[in-house]
């Protein structure tokens, strides 16, 4: 199955990179560091605090070696990343499955599955935002959040053009778009949850349809 890059919206080009090998390769190497500062930790765990049920099972899509859930977490947590090595030493990771999302959007995880799910600093490396949203969507249970963050870093050779070449604010709304364009999502809410000090910190999310 060929897959098409794009949202739907958007030319084919907005999805390219500066660097098109493959993302196994790039990530073949542990990078044990975060990508956002302390401030802008603290406040995605803020955002995970008000927007994932505390009990239950969660999806940490694109995950790394860090989750950044507060630490009164009871949940079982499940990472689908490219590196075993990060996905191992996160410490509130239960469980993780290699898988690159970019060269198959099907997530190796069964319907109706989790509580809940999220994304953090990883949505402008997507290249097929539409495919993965509801591949989410699917394996979210009725009702079930999917929180979306993002600040303004990136690996630049790896981010698609679309993002490299938009504003904060438009980020925000690119994101916002895959939501509606998916389909199935409800409650779609943007919020600008940057600390007073250092990194912004951006978070979209929506509900799966009951």
């Amino acid at each position: 199955m060929t897959l098409v890059r794009g949202d739907g919206t958007f030319p084919s080009a907005a999805y390219e990179r500066e660097d098109e090998s493959p993302d196994g390769q790039f990530y073949t190497v542990a990078r044990k560091v975060v990508h956002i500062d302390d401030g802008a930790i603290a406040a995605l765990g803020r955002v995970y605090g008000e927007m994932l049920p505390l009990h239950g099972r969660l999806l940490d899509l694109m995950s790394s070696w860090r989750s950044h859930l507060p630490s009164d977490r009871t949940n079982e947590v499940v990472g689908v990343g490219l590196n075993a090595e990060e996905m191992a030493d996160n410490p509130q990771l239960t469980s993780h499955v290699v898988h690159d999302v970019n060269r198959d959007p099907r997530l190796p995880l069964e319907d109706a599955a989790f509580d809940g799910a999220m994304c953090a600093v990883s949505i402008q490396y997507v290249l097929h935002p539409l495919l993965l949203f509801r591949e989410v969507r699917r394996v979210l249970r009725p009702g079930a959040p999917f929180v979306v963050s993002f600040s303004n870093r990136c690996f630049p050779t790896k981010a698609v053009a679309v993002w490299l070449a938009t504003s904060d604010a438009q980020h925000v709304m690119l994101v916002r778009s895959y939501f509606d364009a998916a389909g199935g999502w409800t409650g779609i809410r943007a919020e600008d949850r940057s600390p007073a000090d250092g990194d912004p910190l951006y978070a979209v999310s929506a509900r799966t349809v009951v």
